[in-house]
């Protein structure tokens, strides 16, 4: 339902740091992103275990859907902003 409604979504915790790194390329592109604090969810540990599924097994604390397909966490965000294909996949899925 969320991400029917919204081409990227952030699931993340609320007051961390990291967190609010990652955020910044898309609000520098003039992307808002649809965010879900787990920390202020009421289903928040199952949530998480299901982020935990869809992202292969990875941990973070951070997870990002684009275009209904998680993209990854903090790491596979800050690659595709570093090597210019956060863009092109943001172009693809129209937010951009």
């Amino acid at each position: 339902m969320l991400g029917s409604s919204n081409v990227v979504v952030m699931f993340s915790i609320s007051g961390c740091c990291m967190c609010h790194v990652v955020k910044q390329p898309f609000f520098g592109l003039g992307v808002g992103p649809a965010i879900v604090e787990l920390n202020k969810e009421k289903y928040s540990s199952e949530m998480q275990s299901v982020l935990y599924q869809l992202s292969g097994g990875q941990h973070s604390v951070l997870s990002v859907f684009v275009g209904s397909k998680i993209l990854g966490g903090i790491e596979t965000l800050m690659v595709c902003h570093i090597n210019d294909t956060l863009v092109s996949l943001l172009k693809a899925v129209g937010a951009l």
